[in-house]
């Protein structure tokens, strides 16, 4: 029993043994299978296709047009600023003196330049230039005798002497005054030939407002059309016009306006400034006879206008006349220069050398 029991202790730690390592086999074998059979069961799954959906926005296309391709260039090079001159404020200068008259030096020479001066405005030339002449001898270098005796001359038509004067003030420069600029202007434009602007300018039908014998016969308006020839240079300056009213008093008489109604007519030009660019301008002239009372008009007779004469000047010389009505064309006042006491008529070269103006050339009537 001993035996037995002796020979079961020593066999069964070896058992415990055996059946330990085959539990741990057994172990070890079920977790291969399990592992096995878990990758043979996700293989399986990966063969398994699967469709998942999804909701995909559609795009929406926006055609842009196609720009031209812009080349990139190399901005210039920014310019200099400009060179900025910082002037001094300017100083309060004097307004500049102009230039006056110069005055003849000597006394006796002073007297005698007044007296040609008032011998050219009548139209003495030969008087004015003796008293120049002699003015000249006592003042050789005087300015004012050289521009008298280049007047005289160039109304007489000696233009060369004149030139000379006129180069003779021109030389004594600002010491001549406002002669030397005077001077200057001569020699610049010249001078014209007495009748150089004839056919140059001319006067255009005279317009007049209220036209007449309509009114009240005390006022009227005339518009005088000045026109010049096409491509014809003229002085602005030498340029006048004249007009000569007349009136008829209530005892029927034709007078002209006197000298202290000037006033009563006022002129302008309707345009400045008067230059003729366009070939023609008008002169606008009103007329105003002014109210009498009635003692006036009783003793120096009431008055209203019936006329005018219309002449046009370039300088001294007359270019046009115009007369309405034109009966008063033989009232116009003519330039004389001489006495006319003993004046011959114009037709006097047809007339017997001893025509006497004051014996009618009729025989007297005789006596019944």
């Amino acid at each position: 029993m001993k035996r037995d029991a002796d020979a079961k202790s020593r066999v069964l730690p070896g058992s415990v043994f055996a059946v330990a390592c085959w539990a741990l086999g057994l172990m070890a074998f079920s977790q291969l299978l399990v592992a096995g059979m878990a990758l043979a069961t996700r293989f399986e799954e990966s063969k398994v296709v699967r469709v998942i959906e999804k909701e995909v926005p559609k795009p929406i296309v926006i055609r842009v047009p196609q720009e031209p391709a812009v080349v990139a260039q190399a901005a210039p090079a920014p310019a200099p600023p400009p060179l900025r001159v910082v002037s001094p404020e300017p100083a309060n200068l004097p307004e500049p003196t102009p230039m006056r008259m110069p005055l003849v030096a000597d006394p006796r020479s002073e007297r005698m330049v007044r007296e040609a001066r008032e011998a050219r405005v009548a139209g003495d030339m030969m008087k004015a230039i003796v008293k120049l002449e002699e003015a000249l001898k006592r003042s050789p270098d005087d300015a004012t005798v050289h521009y008298e005796l280049g007047l005289v001359h160039e109304e007489m038509g000696v233009f060369d002497t004149a030139a000379a004067h006129y180069e003779a003030v021109f030389r004594m420069g600002t010491d001549a005054g406002a002669l030397y600029e005077m001077a200057g202007s001569k020699l610049r434009d010249g001078f014209e030939q007495p009748d150089a602007m004839l056919g140059k300018m001319a006067l255009g039908r005279v317009r007049i407002f209220p036209p007449p014998g309509s009114g009240d016969g005390k006022n009227v308006t005339l518009t005088i059309p000045v026109q010049k020839a096409p491509g014809e240079e003229i002085d602005v300056n030498q340029v006048s016009v004249a007009v000569l009213f007349f009136n008829r008093t209530n005892k029927g008489e034709i007078i002209q306006l006197e000298p202290d109604c000037e006033s009563w007519a006022r002129m302008r030009w309707l345009k400045e400034p008067v230059d003729w660019t366009s070939g023609e301008e008008n002169l606008r002239v009103t007329y105003n006879i002014p109210a009498q009372d009635s003692q006036t008009e009783h003793l120096f007779g009431g008055r209203s206008y019936y006329g005018q004469v219309v002449m046009l000047h370039y300088g001294d010389q007359v270019l046009d006349v115009q007369a309405w009505p034109r009966d008063l064309a033989a009232r116009i006042p003519k330039t004389q220069s001489a006495p006319t006491e003993n004046l011959l008529p114009e037709f006097q070269d047809t007339l017997p050398l001893d025509f006497d103006p004051d014996i009618p050339i009729l025989p007297p009537l005789p006596e019944q």
